[in-house]
C-alpha cells in the first residue's frame, strides 16, 4: 500500500479551478517531484495536502488513513512536515533554538511544570537541544549552532528550515523549492541533503523549477499544468513525453 494516496482531488477559488481531479500514489522511502509551468497548481497541491487548504472535492490518504480536510498541526502529529517557498525563519532566535521550535509537539506544555521549571522538563530541554545540534550537524550547519538566524545567508537559511522540519521526526516532508534563489554551489548541497534526507528513511516530496535537480533526485515525477495532471512516471519517461515538451517549450518547439 502507497504511503500517501490522491484520488481525484480539486480546489476551486470562485471561478478559478486551481487543481482539477489530479490522482496520484506515493511509495513510502522515495523522492517524488512536481514539476509544471508557474501557475500550473504545484503549491496550491502541498496546501491542499498539508492541511493549509481543504479541497473542494477529491481524498487524501495517508497511511491508509482519510486526512483531508484536516489542520496542519494534526498532521504533523501524524508526521507530515512542510517547508515554504518564502523562509518561516524565526530571525530573532538563535540558529539551534529555530530546530528546537520544530520538536514542540513533542514537548510537555504543562503550564505548571513550566512555571516551577521542573527537573525533568530541565532534563527533556537539555535532550532536545542535543537532537537539534545533532540535527545542524546533519544538514551541514554545525559551525553556525549558536549564530543569530538573522546574521546567516539565505542558502545557510535554507538548510536550517529543512533542520527544523526534521525535528518533528516527520514520515514524509514536503519541501516547496528548497533551491530556489541558490547559487550553484548552494544548490549543489541542498540537493545532497535531499537525497541524505531520503536515505534516512523519510519520504520526499519535492515542488522545484531546477531541472537538473529534479532529473538527479527523483524517483517519480508527476507534471502539472493549469492544475491537471498532465503525465507522471521516472524521469526518462516524463522527459521524453511529447506533452510534457509542449507544455515547456510550446507546441511547435
Amino acid at each position: 500500500m502507497a504511503l500517501l494516496e490522491v484520488k481525484d482531488l480539486s480546489i476551486h477559488f470562485g471561478g478559478v479551478k486551481a487543481v482539477q481531479n489530479v490522482s496520484f500514489n506515493i511509495d513510502a522511502g522515495i523522492v517524488y517531484a512536481v514539476i509544471g509551468p508557474n501557475g500550473a497548481g504545484k503549491t496550491t497541491l502541498f496546501n491542499l495536502i498539508t492541511g493549509v487548504y481543504k479541497p473542494t472535492t477529491g481524498e487524501i490518504r495517508f497511511d491508509g488513513e482519510p486526512i483531508q480536510g484536516k489542520s496542519p498541526n494534526q498532521l504533523a502529529e501524524r508526521g507530515v512536515a512542510r517547508t515554504f517557498q518564502n523562509l518561516q525563519i524565526c530571525m530573532n532566535m538563535s540558529a539551534i533554538e529555530n530546530v528546537m521550535v520544530g520538536a514542540h509537539l513533542r514537548l510537555d506544555r504543562n503550564l505548571l511544570k513550566a512555571a516551577l521549571r521542573w527537573p525533568s522538563l530541565r532534563s527533556r530541554d537539555r535532550e532536545l537541544r542535543a537532537e537539534a545540534a545533532e540535527l545542524m550537524r546533519f544538514v551541514g550547519l554545525e559551525s553556525y549552532t549558536n549564530a543569530r538566524a538573522e546574521s546567516l545567508s539565505y542558502g545557510v537559511l535554507k538548510r536550517l528550515e529543512i533542520a527544523r522540519a526534521l525535528a518533528m521526526k516527520p514520515r514524509i516532508i514536503f519541501l516547496d523549492e528548497p533551491a530556489a534563489g541558490l547559487n550553484p554551489k548552494e544548490t549543489i548541497e541542498v540537493d545532497h541533503l535531499v537525497r541524505k534526507v531520503a536515505d534516512s528513511g523519510i519520504t520526499v516530496v519535492l515542488v522545484e523549477h531546477d531541472m537538473k535537480m529534479v532529473m538527479n533526485l527523483s524517483d517519480r515525477i508527476l507534471v502539472l499544468d493549469y492544475g491537471k495532471k498532465l503525465a507522471e512516471g521516472t524521469g526518462e519517461e516524463v522527459r521524453k513525453n511529447p506533452d510534457v515538451i509542449a507544455a515547456y517549450l510550446g507546441a511547435h518547439a
